[in-house]
């Protein structure tokens, strides 16, 4: 069975952020512009600190990829961190006799006091810097892979902002929304709805503190039949929600109508099956957001995620210092307001990579041609089934 998985490495202010993919077909058109442009994305929204203004990703491609195209072998993906320079005293690799203060207080809602209590750390930077969203430009980068690789199958996957602060948008996603939607300050749909958020992470950036949301993931053109129902860890639903669930801040995940389908009779839930000639099986609604049973429909895959307001406050909260136990403020660090519609870009990759493994373990293929191939033979089946 062929597999696409990855793993990530690198800090927030260390040297750089590395990410390796492995599983992708050999024969699949890639260059550098291509994560650049996801990676760029990521960086987008009102609502950023001021570490956006220092960044600049860019990807270096180490192995993997030869002559714009991919070799079959690991991919081996590297991001610059620009601000590491100004922080080498405190991220330095051998002993120093250079060594900055220790951070002893932690931030409610953050890893830090889990993370010091789990590995036994007296200097939280040690958690900070992994546990940081940083980290997610890595896994955005091995996203743009796995969206190309999906493009195989005709299958896009875009996001949108949803609510931020209490404000919802009243907008629908659709494909041609979705492609023009980065060009909104909050990639809002609903213009109205996007100025009443600017507002509210303005005023809340006033008073020091954050604002969290909802983003939405839409996969358009993905196949049916993917997916299983014969284990939990097959489940497409699963996968997709653990892939979400493992953002930072990311606190609650829905599929298709989610939460709203509790409150409803099933009349008003359940997409009715018809039939046609000429496109054979279809739905007459998508509530159930493109799975059921733990198998894609091959109508379009919505999911929602639910972010918190980041922990870092400028007002902070009320904490304790690790060696007195004193009653303290919380540590604070740079920080944005709100990252939500940079979250929706980390949703898109994440969720294109799920699919891309998914897709892979269904359809197989070494090559990008056997991949597509397999996959094109698998929907006329069902055409003439």
């Amino acid at each position: 069975m062929t597999t696409l998985r990855y793993l990530t490495a690198g800090e927030s202010h260390g040297r750089q952020l590395t990410a390796i993919l492995e599983g992708c077909p050999a024969g699949l058109a890639l260059d550098a512009a291509a994560i650049d442009a996801d990676l760029v994305r990521r960086q987008l929204g009102y609502g950023r600190g001021a570490r956006q203004q220092i960044e600049k990703d860019r990807v270096m491609i180490l192995a993997g990829i030869r002559y714009g195209r991919t070799t079959g072998a690991p991919i081996a993906l590297a991001i610059e961190n620009r601000d590491a320079a100004n922080w080498a005293d405190t991220m330095a690799v051998e002993v120093t006799s250079r060594r900055v203060a220790p951070v002893c207080v932690p931030r409610p809602g953050h890893a830090d006091l889990p993370g010091a209590q789990l590995y036994g750390a007296d200097d939280l930077r040690d958690v900070i810097e992994r546990a940081s969203a940083r980290e997610t430009a890595a896994r955005v980068a091995c996203g743009a892979v796995a969206r190309r690789l999906l493009g195989l199958l005709g299958c896009a996957v875009r996001s949108h902002v949803v609510a931020i602060g209490g404000v919802t948008a009243g907008v629908a996603a659709s494909p041609a929304g979705l492609e023009a939607v980065d060009g909104d300050p909050l990639r809002c749909l609903d213009a109205a709805a996007s100025e009443e958020m600017r507002s509210a992470i303005a005023a809340a950036g006033q008073e020091g503190d954050t604002l969290g949301g909802v983003f939405e993931v839409v996969a358009f053109g993905f196949p049916p039949g993917v997916g299983s129902y014969v284990q939990a860890d097959r489940r497409l639903g699963a996968r997709l929600a653990g892939a979400l669930l493992g953002i930072p801040a990311i606190k609650g995940v829905e599929i298709g109508l989610g939460f709203a389908a509790a409150g409803l009779p099933g009349s008003r839930v359940h997409d009715e099956i018809v039939w046609s000639a000429a496109t054979g099986y279809g739905r007459t609604a998508n509530n159930a957001g493109g799975v059921e049973g733990g198998i894609s429909t091959g109508l379009p895959i919505v999911v929602r995620a639910a972010m918190k307001p980041i922990a870092t406050l400028m007002s902070p909260l009320r904490s304790v210092h690790l060696d007195s136990h004193e009653a303290v403020e919380a540590h604070v660090e740079r920080s944005d307001v709100c990252a939500v519609p940079a979250a929706a870009v980390v949703g898109e990759a994440v969720v294109a990579l799920c699919l891309a493994a998914a897709a892979l373990e269904r359809f197989g293929g070494e090559t990008a041609d056997e991949f597509a191939g397999a996959a094109a033979a698998f929907g006329d089946r069902l055409r003439r089934s």
